[in-house]
């Protein structure tokens, strides 16, 4: 894995991960009883998006630690996942 390949293996977990984080504990307008006139009733009332981009980005960097030393261990390797012999070796 070469740099450029680590930042893009970063950047995919990293959203991925924020994808997961940002529906948790989520209070909606409705839940609030304060729904903005011009918004949908679950709208979120408050995001907390600071504590929630901290979060992805402290698992973000842990999964990709992991990923990024399964990858450069050699433990698993492009051969080990090709599964119906479509690879030239």
């Amino acid at each position: 894995m070469n740099l450029t390949g680590g930042i893009v293996l970063y950047a995919v977990i990293w959203f991925m991960v924020l994808f997961v984080v940002l529906p948790m504990r989520l209070t909606t307008q409705e839940e609030a009883g304060e729904v903005v006139p011009g918004t949908p009733a679950g709208a979120p009332h408050d995001a907390g998006m600071k504590r929630k981009v901290i979060i992805t980005t402290i698992a973000a960097t842990l999964l990709w630690a992991v990923i990024a030393a399964v990858i450069l261990s050699g433990a698993v390797t492009l051969a080990d996942i090709d599964w119906f012999n479509q690879l030239e070796r």
